[in-house]
């Protein structure tokens, strides 16, 4: 009779089982077979979930199948999309916006393409990355899962080409969950461990099973004893979880009843959270005098409890909140309670930890704008994913601005040479934020268009070598007129500089305007009236003798002027050396007790007087907390000197490239802020003098420290300064220093103040990597080709200077400040940032390290103790039991 009763139970429950998967409704399911032909489809014979072609999601990649040999049961790994042209090739995939996903992506290298070579690459979601993909066995697949509420009503998945093999992809999956489910204060979830608990069949469990599609693996432990019926585990309306009933209807418990029930596991990282959910149901029938109550411990301390199982009913116990160690481990304990006759059993776990996608995508005003612009013209570029980010993928063409975690938007649109056709988009109207618009050198026709005007940030506009016709809006011409705008125009035979064109103008085959030549997608900014200023300036340099005309220089009386036989006093007769450079060389010397550097300007070389006149100029003019302070200067014949204050720490060159010298090391904190105290006296040298200052030697060297280790720039010997008239480039015989060098700079003679940003993106490398700029070997690498190469690796502790212990920095921390170096040594410099970007970008890299410290219990210091690395710490790998 019970083995009757038992065989009810089962079939009622196969029944139940039958009725619940022909209920369930694939409608929201999105399951997409990548690479399978267009318009193709099929149902999974184990789970019965319809996949479909990706062809209608994507336009670029090769469909491709793997190896006979390795095709298995899942069908939907048979196929698969690969990429073998472009860095950055993107699904896009609408979605409901608003709502949770499950969204898992399926890697299966399989051999499609012969050649056993397991590639590398990364994934993008959105705006951000998600994982690196390391395929690590050409037969095992490797499975990335994200719960995640989207916050348009798309997704965009991308894959992006890090030179380590071709980036594929096999399937695509999106499956809806309740948004009162897997709730999170901060972040997105990835699944750390999903286990279903004192499994008896060894097997994973998914759809249709699991109404959700997750995937559920068998775990066993070996001081555990499994426990299982074969009833069906209810989950009732108020558990939006629904863990399936076969991954219930098994549990564990300890072998010794006496003994509590132990799991823990170890995070990644320092900085990583977790949340947990807990699924519980009692599978055995209690008897009168049997009881089973327990208490839920974490890391030694009550976390919940007494909790007694409900019998064939699930009820999951979960954290509202992340959970944060600081011991560096995360151990449950389910503990008896002193009135329980039984053990604590445990039916299935979740761990996810969180993944913080921060990055916001680009406005969606310029994205739909920009979408369209792409589409009326057919733009023949690689145009995928999101416009402006991540920042190191932007679009060909595109420069954004990107302030903290607000949406990037859309300031420079670079079309030129572009085959365009057709009238001017006015879907351009759109980028409200536009300053630069490039469409030279193309076949566009038609009225130059009213609302060119209304762009009311627009600074540049080149509409050049086109077949444009009519008379230019007058709001641009008087826009051009007062210099707010730099108007280029040139051959449009059909093309009037006024509002009425007469016979004679249309005759005219130059507009009368300031003209803006675009080379290699930058806009190189050139005014008459600054030309001849500098082409006069050329000429005066290259004259022999420089002496009378700097006698003629007059300097502002806030700047003490010595005599010579003052700066003999001062020096002490020249006794101690400090350095020696290029100009001249630096001696200690006292100014009123105050110790003070003078430079002695050489007098062997006539570049001597060029330097005297080329430093104190800006110098007199410019006041900084970060720029070296000019405190006097000699000017007395053939004696000119320069005086400056003493910076009791050298220069930054003797920490970083020359540590091996020292006994301490600069800590990651220290690094950050010398980095952020140098790009901020750029910052007001490139914004806040005027005119504008451009340096054009930033490296460590003239980067000085003082007794707090606050860095100020120094040697301003060839900086130049921007004409005031409407130009943005200064055309000069290339100077500066190997390694830092602008190549653009090297290649065109024009200095621009994002020359500066590259020199200053090299010294950030330094800085992070402890490395030189050029690396003496047989090939000299240049230290920015290293660091793409190691960031390729996904590796941030093989960046970062060795003799940083791996405790010492914040790795989000540090991958910003790579990430921050490498866009300012772009090659194309309108994909650099401007300096108050850079500023930015630093204050947030500290702002990290010091979250990170003050969670530490670190005491936030500015002063010099806090600079150098004094702790150091080790990370295990992450496990679980």
């Amino acid at each position: 009779m019970g083995r009757f009763k038992q065989f009810i139970a089962e079939l009622l429950g196969a029944l139940a089982l039958i009725l619940l998967v022909h209920a369930q409704d694939q409608s929201d399911f999105i399951s997409i077979d990548c690479g399978l032909p267009e318009n193709s489809s099929y149902t999974e014979w184990q789970t019965g979930v319809d996949y479909i072609s990706d062809a209608g999601f994507i336009d670029s990649g090769i469909n491709r199948q793997i190896s006979t040999e390795f095709k298995g049961d899942l069908q939907q790994v048979w196929s698969l999309r690969s990429f073998p042209e472009g860095i950055r090739n993107c699904y896009s995939i609408k979605i409901t916006q608003g709502s949770k996903y499950l969204i898992r992506a399926t890697f299966f290298y399989g051999n499609y393409d012969g050649e056993s070579k397991l590639p590398v690459f990364d994934v993008h979601l959105g705006a951000n990355i998600w994982d690196t993909i390391k395929m690590t066995n050409v037969s095992v697949g490797f499975v990335k899962e994200l719960i995640h509420v989207p916050p348009l009503n798309y997704i965009q998945l991308c894959l992006v080409n890090t030179q380590r093999g071709t980036p594929f992809i096999s399937a695509i999956e999106l499956r809806p969950l309740p948004n009162s489910t897997y709730v999170t204060t901060d972040g997105s979830l990835e699944p750390f461990w999903r286990v279903d608990v004192g499994s008896e069949s060894n097997l994973q469990y998914r759809y249709k099973y699991d109404v959700y599609d997750r995937i559920w693996w068998p775990y066993n432990y070996e001081e555990w004893t499994g426990l299982s019926t074969s009833l069906t585990i209810e989950s009732g309306s108020s558990n939006a979880y629904r863990p399936p009933s076969v991954v219930m209807s098994t549990a564990a418990t300890p072998i010794n009843d006496s003994a509590s029930l132990n799991f823990n596991w170890e995070p990644e990282d320092a900085t990583s959270k977790y949340y947990i959910y807990m699924h519980f149901a009692e599978v055995v029938k209690l008897k009168a005098n049997q009881s089973r109550s327990f208490n839920v411990i974490l890391n030694g301390e009550h976390w919940y409890g007494p909790y007694v199982p409900d019998y064939l009913w699930t009820s999951t116990l979960y954290s509202k909140y992340a959970l944060t160690s600081t011991g560096g481990q995360y151990a449950f304990s389910l503990v008896k309670t002193e009135n329980s006759t039984l053990p604590p059993i445990i039916n299935a776990i979740e761990i996810y930890s969180v993944k913080n996608l921060l990055q916001s995508e680009t406005d969606q005003e310029d994205v739909g704008a920009i979408t369209k612009i792409k589409s009326t013209y057919g733009v023949k570029r690689n145009w995928q994913g999101d416009p402006c980010a991540p920042q190191a993928y932007s679009w060909e063409g595109l420069n954004c601005s990107y302030d903290g975690y607000n949406a990037p938007r859309v300031i420079s649109l670079n079309l030129s040479s572009s085959e365009l056709t057709g009238a001017i988009s006015a879907d351009i109207s759109t980028l409200v934020m536009l300053k630069y618009l490039d469409l030279s050198n193309n076949s566009l026709t038609g009225l130059v268009p009213e609302f060119l005007s209304q762009l009311q940030y627009l600074e540049v506009l080149n509409l050049e070598r086109n077949q444009l016709n009519g008379s230019i809006p007058a709001e641009l011409i008087k826009r051009s007129n007062s210099g707010s705008l730099l108007l280029s125009l040139g051959q449009n035979p059909n093309l009037c500089p006024s509002i009425s064109c007469t016979t004679e103008q249309k005759k005219k085959k130059n507009i009368i305007v300031p003209i803006v030549a675009s080379i290699g997608g930058l806009f190189i900014l050139l005014l008459g009236a600054a030309g001849i200023f500098w082409i006069f300036k050329r000429i005066r340099e290259q004259e022999g003798d420089k002496v009378s005309n700097l006698q003629n220089v007059q300097l502002e009386s806030k700047n003490r002027q010595f005599t010579y036989s003052e700066i003999q006093m001062i020096s002490n007769n020249f006794e101690k050396l400090l350095g020696e450079g290029g100009f001249g060389k630096v001696y200690l010397g006292y100014v009123d007790g105050n110790p003070v550097a003078v430079k002695m300007i050489s007098q062997s070389a006539v570049e001597g007087y060029q330097q005297f006149q080329s430093e104190v100029e800006p110098l007199i003019r410019v006041h900084h907390r970060n720029l070296t302070i000019l405190v006097g200067y000699c000017n007395e014949g053939p004696n000119l000197a320069l005086i400056y204050e003493y910076m009791a720490n050298g220069d930054l060159h003797s920490h970083i490239s020359d540590a091996e010298n020292n006994s301490n090391i600069l800590s990651w904190e220290g690094r950050i802020r010398i980095a952020l105290d140098s790009a901020q006296g750029l910052e007001y040298l490139h914004d806040d003098c005027n005119p504008p200052i451009i340096h054009r030697d930033v490296k460590l060297s003239n980067i000085l420290l003082n007794e707090k280790f606050q860095a100020k720039i120094a040697d301003f010997g060839l900086s130049r300064v921007i004409p005031t008239d409407g130009g943005s480039y200064v055309t000069t015989v290339v100077a500066g220093t190997p390694g830092y060098l602008d190549p653009e700079y090297f290649r065109s003679n024009k200095l621009t103040p994002k020359s500066d940003v590259y020199s200053f993106g090299i010294v950030l490398m330094e800085l992070i990597t402890g490395r030189p700029a050029i690396m003496r070997s047989s090939e000299n690498v240049h230290i920015s080709q290293w660091v793409n190469s190691m960031v390729a690796h996904g590796d941030i502790r093989s960046i970062v200077d060795p003799r940083l212990p791996n405790g010492d920095f914040d790795l989000n921390s540090a991958w910003k400040a790579v990430e921050v170096s490498m866009t300012c040594v772009s090659e194309n410099p309108l994909n650099r940032p401007t300096m108050s970007q850079v500023v930015i970008d630093l204050k947030e890299c500290l702002a990290t390290e010091l979250a990170q410290r003050r969670e530490d219990s670190v005491t936030e210091s500015n002063d010099s103790s806090s600079i150098f690395t004094i702790n150091v710490t080790t990370g295990t790998s992450p496990s679980a039991r």
